[in-house]
């Protein structure tokens, strides 16, 4: 069979993930299902994200790429099984992007983003059936700290929310004298979910995306970290063998160094 040609083209791609899943293709990709996808989609949405954060826009676009063929070999799969195919799943998005937009493909005004965030609310208010909730759709499988960042934006579209950001610090102390005054092991750890949850209000508020901070704050750690045991290497020292003094006075040689 001839190499694909067009590589630059969408339908290029469904070709070859067609291809590939025929009777006389690649046999790890004929054994796929949905199923067994599953980890490789979300991989491939993390590598995404850490090229964003990275602010490297090669690796943006060869792992948009993996997450794309990730979507095609899911809808091939699906194609296979009679349950819908790539066009389905074309003229859902597109119908969707076109209901929730009215004042693009409609007469409908609006003054700014943050009208038409609201506006967005409401229609998908509109799409759910009648009694079911409005934090239903969050996916539960989603990142904890992701999930509860949703979960309390949805709810504060609808005005349960505090008046301002102090209120939730205010909270968040509350919080923390609640977890130090937990005696047992499972109070604990409600007791420190609570903190989570509470700090993930306070990163809403004020706008900022706790995954990506904390996901950045992991990345510190791991260089400075990685610093302090190639400075042992370099010094002839086990950095094991050090007190927590020295450990920590390494520490703060890293922050210095590594930003």
């Amino acid at each position: 069979m001839s190499l694909p040609q067009n590589l630059s083209q969408f339908a290029t791609l469904v070709d070859i993930i067609a291809r590939l899943r025929a009777p006389d293709g690649c046999p790890w990709d004929r054994k796929q299902t949905h199923a067994s996808l599953r980890e490789n989609l979300l991989e491939e949405c993390y590598e995404v994200l850490e090229a964003l954060d990275e602010g490297d826009a090669g690796k943006l676009r060869d792992e948009l790429g993996d997450l794309l063929m990730q979507i095609v070999l899911h809808t091939q799969i699906a194609t296979e099984a009679g349950e819908f195919e790539l066009g389905d799943v074309i003229e859902g998005i597109n119908a969707k992007l076109i209901h929730r937009h009215p004042h693009v493909f409609g007469s409908k005004k609006v003054k700014d983003a943050e009208e038409v965030a609201h506006n967005w609310e409401v229609l998908k208010k509109e799409e759910r059936e009648e009694g079911v909730s409005m934090l239903e759709s969050v996916p539960k499988s989603m990142p904890a700290l992701g999930y509860a960042h949703e979960i309390q934006r949805r709810a504060a579209w609808v005005g349960f929310d505090w008046e301002d950001v102090d209120g939730v610090i205010d909270k968040l102390a509350e919080e923390v004298g609640e977890f130090k005054q937990a005696e047992t092991e499972e109070r604990k750890a409600g007791e420190f979910g609570d903190l989570l949850f509470t700090l993930a209000n306070i990163a809403r508020r004020l706008g900022i995306d706790l995954e990506a901070a904390l996901r950045q704050a992991n990345q510190r750690f791991y260089k400075r970290f990685t610093y302090m045991e190639e400075v042992c290497r370099q010094r002839g020292l086990n950095f094991g063998d050090l007190s927590f003094d020295e450990q920590n006075a390494l520490w703060e040689e890293a922050k210095k160094k590594v930003k």
